[in-house]
């Protein structure tokens, strides 16, 4: 149970529901599969897949929530061929071109003959929520993906005051003095990957990868219009990731030795491997994201 990435959001102000009213209210809407109408469904499964049986994985005032999400897969192509098909057949009958809400209405009714016998999609989001530090942290890589999760989870408790950590300085300006200064924060090393992107509009992008990113060519490209976007970094030999530029952190991997510390739990044990690699994770995403704000000025005031 490792996050492989992290949208970061605060609490601006403690939930109200305990473990056990959210428990509650997870179950409420918990997943259903697509029906022969759907397009997609969305809903919250147990965390620990076949071998949970609750909505909510809580140690240590850490919650683990997952989302599931199903998708009827449906061509753009096969639905635009279909529909071309149906509105040159109907406009050489009529003798007259049909209007744009006739196309629509006719499109509708195409995607809900196809739906019947789409191919589905599944997928699975985690989100931990640490009601002792007042964040909510989003396993995707993508915001709108933590925002969908994000919405049901709002319409399932009621309220959620969450908003995406705003830090006091600009992650790509500070990110761009490191390599210009060669001055990495302490506890934190560089790896061999970044993005450079033009400050003018229209310029380009320098995707750089297994070079030395103090070197001069690089930091001919900063002096000139470019700034770093992304940056590959290790933080404390435990966790290396890629920083973003709204504060997204992206490709986490949790060291080996990290993860070996739980290697004498027994296999055949998924319920506590699964509770005690929960628990290393956690403490040292608490750390680490900590650690991240400061270097960014810390988080504007609410």
């Amino acid at each position: 149970m490792f996050f492989k990435n992290l949208q970061v959001y605060r609490f601006t102000r403690p939930m109200e529901q305990d473990e056990n009213a959210l428990e509650r209210s997870l179950e409420e809407f918990k997943f259903k599969p697509c029906g022969s109408q759907d397009i997609s469904k969305l809903g919250w499964v147990f965390p620990m897949g076949k071998s949970g049986s609750m909505y909510t994985h809580v140690n240590q005032k850490q919650i683990l929530i997952c989302l599931k999400k199903e998708e009827k897969m449906l061509p753009a192509g096969v639905i635009k061929d279909q529909l071309d098909e149906r509105v040159e057949a109907i406009e050489i009958e009529q003798g007259r071109s049909l209007k744009k809400k006739e196309k629509e209405s006719l499109k509708d009714d195409i995607i809900m003959q196809l739906l019947p016998r789409a191919f589905s999609r599944t997928s699975q989001t985690y989100a931990w929520i640490d009601t002792e530090s007042d964040m909510l942290y989003v396993d995707c890589s993508s915001s709108r993906k933590a925002e969908e999760l994000i919405s049901l989870l709002r319409k399932t408790v009621g309220s959620l005051p969450v908003v995406p950590v705003q830090l006091q300085n600009q992650t790509d300006v500070v990110m761009t003095d490191w390599l210009v200064e060669g001055n990495i924060p302490t506890n934190f090393k560089l790896e061999d990957e970044a993005e450079l992107c033009s400050a003018l509009e229209g310029g380009g992008i320098i995707k750089c990868k297994q070079q030395d990113l103090l070197s001069e060519e690089i930091k001919i490209h900063l002096s000139s219009d470019k700034f770093v976007t992304k940056l590959a970094l290790n933080w404390a030999d435990s966790i290396s990731f890629i920083m973003g530029e709204e504060f997204a952190l992206k490709r986490l991997k949790f060291s080996d030795v990290l993860q070996e510390q739980n290697e004498h739990i027994e296999s055949d044990d998924f319920a506590a491997r699964f509770d005690a690699d929960f628990i290393l994770m956690t403490g040292e995403i608490k750390q680490l994201v900590p650690s991240l704000i400061d270097l960014f000025g810390g988080e504007q005031n609410l």
